[in-house]
């Protein structure tokens, strides 16, 4: 296994993280779970910078956001499987 371009943290979550600079869009990202560090591929459908969240699945506006295993916000706008999930789409349910 190579470098990975996206960290999963549980099987439930439904974005992983970038963990490489530059990713661009079009990119098969090799991702992996670190709950039993199995991996799996997805392309990147937009540049996405390191740190962000990308959607495993096609997410829609109100949608919960899962990471860690757990909810850390809704969706307020769309994004495809392999999309950028940020400020522009995602927000905490906390206020």
């Amino acid at each position: 296994m190579g470098k990975p371009h996206l960290l999963v943290h549980d099987h439930e979550d439904n974005v992983g993280v970038v963990v490489v600079e530059g990713l661009s869009a079009g990119t098969d990202m090799l991702c992996v779970v670190t709950a039993d560090n199995s991996d799996f591929t997805l392309t990147a459908k937009a540049d996405i910078p390191i740190g962000h969240k990308v959607a495993l699945k096609d997410l829609s506006e109100g949608d919960t956001v899962i990471k860690y295993g757990e909810d850390i916000g809704k969706m307020v706008g769309p994004a495809e499987k392999g999309g950028h999930v940020h400020t522009q789409n995602c927000k905490t349910k906390r206020w």
